[in-house]
C-alpha cells in the first residue's frame, strides 16, 4: 500500500463520527415532552400526533442561535405547506421551557406557528442516537443571553403515521433542511392518496 493511500484511509477513519443517528426504515422512538407554541406551554406526544398524519421531528442545537433562528423562521413561513401535506412539525432542543416560550412566540423565528419541545436531559435526542456536544460555558445567544446547555446535532426526521422514519435529514444548512423536510412530507402525502381508477 502506498503512503498517500494510507494517509487518506487514516484521515477518513479520523473524521467519521462515532455516532450514527437513526435512519430511514427505523422505528421512531415515541416520546412525550413539555413544549411551547406561541409562548404557551403544552404537553406534546408523538404517538398522539401520529394519529393525524406524519410528524416532522426536527432536532436543533439551541433557540436564539443563528442557524436555529433561520431554521425556525423557514418552518414558520412554510407551516401552511406542511399542514397541507397533513404533517405536524415539532422542534426539539435541550433548551428549558422558559427559553422555548420566548422562542416560540418570537415573531422573527417561530412566529407563534412552530411548536418546540424541551429535552433538557437529552433523553429524546439520545433515543434518536444523536450526538450532543457539551455546553460551552459563556456562549451567548443572539440576544446576548448565556445558553447554558449542550447542543444537539441538527437532524430532522420525517416520521410516517405508522411510526417509521421515512426520511432522516442531516448535514444540511438550516433552510435546506426545512426544504427537504417539506419535500419528504409532500411525498408521503402524495403516496397516501388513493389512486383514481
Amino acid at each position: 500500500m502506498k503512503y498517500p493511500t494510507l494517509a487518506v484511509l487514516l484521515a477518513t477513519v479520523v473524521v467519521l463520527p462515532a455516532w450514527a443517528a437513526l435512519k430511514q426504515g427505523d422505528t421512531a422512538p415515541d416520546f412525550s415532552a413539555q413544549a411551547s407554541l406561541a409562548g404557551k406551554t403544552f404537553e406534546f406526544s408523538l404517538a398522539a400526533a401520529l394519529r393525524h398524519g406524519p410528524v416532522v421531528v426536527y432536532f436543533y442545537p439551541s433557540a436564539f442561535t443563528e442557524g436555529c433562528n433561520v431554521q425556525a423562521h423557514e418552518f414558520a413561513v412554510n407551516m401552511e405547506k406542511f399542514q397541507a401535506a397533513g404533517a405536524t412539525v415539532i422542534g426539539v432542543s435541550l433548551d428549558n421551557i422558559i427559553r422555548l416560550n420566548a422562542f416560540s412566540a418570537d415573531p422573527q423565528y417561530c412566529a407563534g406557528k412552530v411548536p418546540v419541545a424541551s429535552d433538557p436531559d437529552g433523553k429524546i435526542a439520545n433515543s434518536y442516537q444523536l450526538k450532543i456536544d457539551p455546553e460551552e460555558h459563556g456562549f451567548k445567544d443572539t440576544r446576548g443571553i448565556e445558553v447554558g446547555h449542550g447542543f444537539t446535532e441538527r437532524t430532522t426526521f420525517v416520521v410516517s403515521p405508522r411510526g417509521v422514519i421515512a426520511a432522516a435529514i442531516g448535514g444540511l444548512g438550516s433552510a435546506e433542511n426545512v426544504a427537504r423536510a417539506l419535500a419528504e412530507s409532500q411525498r408521503l402525502a402524495a403516496n397516501a392518496k388513493p389512486v383514481k381508477q
